[in-house]
C-alpha cells in the first residue's frame, strides 16, 4: 500500500515536471515581443525576424526525429537535459551576438530550435506511460502547457524590456539562464515509470510509401500545414501587428497572452469535439472558426482583434491534437509512430514560410492586410479540399478498424 502510494505521488511530481519543461519551452511563441526592439535597435526587417522565428519552429520539428531515438536509447531525463542546455546556450549566445541577424539565425533559430524539439518529446512520451488510463488528457494539459508559455515570457518581457530597461540582448541573456536552469532542475524529476519497459514494436516502413501517397495523407498534410501556416504567421507578428493597428503597447502585448490562453484551450477542448464529431466534421470546424477569426482580425477594430486573437490561438492550438488523432483513427496504432511525424512537417514546413512571408509582406506593403489575406486564401483552400475530398469517418482508408484492442495493450 506505502510503495502504491510513493507511486501515485511520484507519478504527480513528473507530470508537473513535465509541465514546467513544456511551458518554459513554449515561451517561444512569445518572439514577437523580440520584434519591435530587434528592429529598432538593431535595424532588423520585419521579414528578417519573422524568419528567425520560422527556422526556429522548423529545427524544433525535425529535430524531433532524432530526438525520438535519442529518447529511445537513453530516457526521458538525459533528453530532457540535453533540450534545456541547449535551450539555455542557444539563448546565451545570441545575447553575445550584437543583434546580427546571421547570429540571431544560428544560435536561436538552430541551437535553440534544437533544444525545444529534444525537450518536446519527453512529457509527451511520458505522461502516456505514467498515466495509461488518461493518456488522452495528460497529453492534452502537457501540450497546454506548451501553448501557456507565451504568456509567462512575454509577461515577463514587458516587465524586463519596458520598466526594468533591459536591452533585447540582456533579456536573451536572462532567458537562457533562468528559464533555462529551471528546464534543466526540471529535467531531474522526468523519468519513466519503474519497471516500465520499452514496447520495441515499430510498424514496417516497407509499406509505408503507399500510405504516404494516400488522398487521405495528403489531405490531413495540407490542412496541418494551412492551419500552422496561418497561426504561425500570426503569432510569429502579432505584437508588431497590433502596434500597427493602432493598439496601445499594453494591448499590443495583451494580444500574446491571449493567443495563448486560446492555443491552451483550443488543445483540450478540440479533443473532445474530436471524439463526438470525428476526423472530418472536427478539422471543417476548426479551420472555419479559423477564417473567421482571420475575417474578424482584418477589421482592424480594437475589440475584435483581441477576440480574434483568442480564436485564432483556438484554431492553431486544435492542429496539435485534431491531426494526430486523425492519423490514429486512419491509419491505425501502429503507423502512426511513423506517418505522424511525417505529418508533423507540415508545421515545419508553415513555420519557415509562414512568419517569414508575413513580415516580407508587411515590409513591401506597409501594412499586415495582405498578410492576413493570404492566410484566409490559405484556409479556404483547405477547408474547400477537405469538404470535398476527405473521406468520411467510416470510410475504408483505415489499416486498423478496430482500435480498441491495440488502445487497451
Amino acid at each position: 500500500m506505502r510503495q502504491s502510494s510513493v507511486k501515485s505521488f511520484e507519478k504527480w511530481v513528473v507530470l508537473a515536471a513535465c509541465i514546467i519543461l513544456q511551458s518554459i519551452l513554449g515561451g517561444i511563441y512569445a518572439w514577437s515581443s523580440f520584434v519591435q526592439p530587434l528592429t529598432e535597435t538593431f535595424g532588423l526587417n520585419r521579414g528578417q525576424c519573422g524568419a528567425i522565428f520560422g527556422l526556429t519552429i522548423a529545427v524544433f520539428t525535425i529535430a524531433m526525429i532524432p530526438a525520438g531515438k535519442f529518447l529511445h536509447r537513453h530516457g526521458p531525463r538525459t533528453t530532457a537535459l540535453t533540450g534545456s542546455i541547449l535551450f539555455a546556450t542557444g539563448h546565451i549566445l545570441a545575447s553575445y551576438g550584437n543583434g546580427s541577424f546571421i547570429s540571431l539565425l544560428f544560435c536561436y533559430g538552430l541551437v535553440v530550435g534544437t533544444g525545444i524539439g529534444f525537450g518536446y518529446v519527453c512529457p509527451l512520451t511520458t505522461c502516456m506511460k505514467w498515466f495509461p488510463e488518461n493518456r488522452g488528457l495528460v497529453t492534452g494539459v502537457a501540450v497546454a502547457g506548451f501553448g501557456g508559455g507565451a504568456i509567462i515570457l512575454s509577461s515577463v518581457a514587458e516587465y524586463l524590456l519596458y520598466v526594468q530597461n533591459y536591452s533585447v540582448l540582456e533579456l536573451f541573456r536572462f532567458t537562457g539562464a533562468m528559464f533555462g536552469s529551471t528546464a534543466f532542475v526540471a529535467s531531474f524529476f522526468i523519468k519513466d515509470p519503474p519497471n516500465h519497459k520499452t514496447n520495441a514494436e515499430r510498424s514496417d516502413n516497407h509499406d509505408l510509401f503507399p500510405h504516404l501517397l494516400s488522398r487521405t495523407f495528403v489531405l490531413t498534410f495540407l490542412a496541418m500545414f494551412a492551419g500552422t501556416f496561418s497561426g504561425l504567421l500570426i503569432i510569429g507578428n502579432l505584437k508588431p501587428m497590433m502596434l500597427d493597428f493602432g493598439l496601445g503597447e499594453i494591448h499590443a502585448t495583451l494580444s500574446i497572452s491571449l493567443f495563448a490562453i486560446g492555443n491552451i484551450f483550443g488543445r483540450v477542448i478540440w479533443g473532445q469535439i474530436y471524439d463526438k464529431f470525428g476526423s472530418r466534421g472536427t478539422i471543417l470546424m476548426s479551420q472555419t472558426l479559423l477564417f473567421a477569426a482571420l475575417l474578424l482580425l482584418n477589421t482592424g477594430e480594437s475589440t475584435s482583434l483581441l477576440l480574434a486573437t483568442i480564436f485564432i490561438g483556438a484554431g492553431f492550438g486544435s492542429c496539435f491534437v485534431v491531426y494526430a488523432s486523425t492519423i490514429v483513427d486512419k491509419f491505425g496504432v501502429k503507423l502512426f509512430a511513423s506517418l505522424y511525424p511525417i505529418c508533423f512537417l507540415g508545421y515545419g514546413l508553415a513555420a519557415i514560410v509562414g512568419p517569414t512571408t508575413g513580415g516580407w509582406l508587411a515590409d513591401s506593403t506597409g501594412s499586415f492586410s495582405s498578410s492576413i489575406n493570404l492566410s484566409l486564401a490559405t484556409v479556404f483552400l483547405s477547408i474547400t479540399l477537405i469538404f470535398l475530398l476527405f473521406a468520411d469517418p467510416d470510410e475504408a482508408d483505415q489499416t486498423e478498424p478496430d482500435l480498441s484492442k491495440d488502445l487497451a495493450q
